[in-house]
């Protein structure tokens, strides 16, 4: 299974902005909508991914943990539809109600803004504090599908958590993260880096 790390943007960007559709609602969200929020947290994901159908279930218990503590969460998927229609908002609503995803859900169908983000995988976290400056972009764990390591560890969420927890308490996370590993963001034929 091909494998593709996070390109671990600067620590101390600002969140680029987004003005995105909601595969599930059809509203409009931007960054704008989250300013009161102590802490952001977007992920690029996307519905057909291996490593994204091993942590489900996390992310979903992720949105349910946080969304209740204040943090604001959003997913983005920017995969070219046309060649993985798996990817297609219609999918992408029927992805959230099946996984149990609370956080919307938005359509990046340009790509203009995994490219702000420089995102490279899915998944890909980052993780903002007030200010909206990047205080963490790494993995969601150590956790991989047994296809890729040959051995199961448990999804725990360990790495996020930590720094979602110690940008609620005021604090900055450890400055050791390591980068996501996943499938990589396809990238429509144009716009492949």
């Amino acid at each position: 299974m091909p494998q593709t790390a996070s390109t671990m943007l600067p620590l101390g960007t600002f969140a680029p902005p987004f003005r995105l559709p909601d595969a599930v609602t059809g509203k409009t969200v931007s960054l704008d909508d989250f300013k009161n929020s102590p802490s952001l947290l977007v992920m690029f994901i996307c519905n057909h991914c291996p490593f994204i159908k091993h942590v489900r279930d996390e992310l979903a218990r992720l949105g349910l943990d946080y969304h209740s503590k204040g943090v604001a969460i959003v997913a983005i998927s920017s995969n070219d539809v046309e060649n993985f229609p798996a990817d297609s908002p219609d999918l992408m609503k029927r992805e959230a109600a099946d996984a149990g995803y609370t956080f919307p859900y938005l359509y990046d169908e340009s790509q203009e803004v995994a490219r702000a983000y420089d995102a490279a995988c899915t998944p890909d976290f980052f993780v903002f504090d007030r200010s909206r400056k990047l205080v963490y972009r790494g993995q969601l764990d150590d956790s991989r599908p047994s296809k890729v390591v040959g051995r199961d560890i448990p999804v725990t969420g360990q790495d996020l958590r930590a720094a979602l927890d110690a940008v609620l308490a005021g604090k900055n996370p450890t400055a050791d993260q390591k980068p996501s590993l996943g499938c990589n963001i396809k990238w429509k034929p144009a716009m492949n880096p």
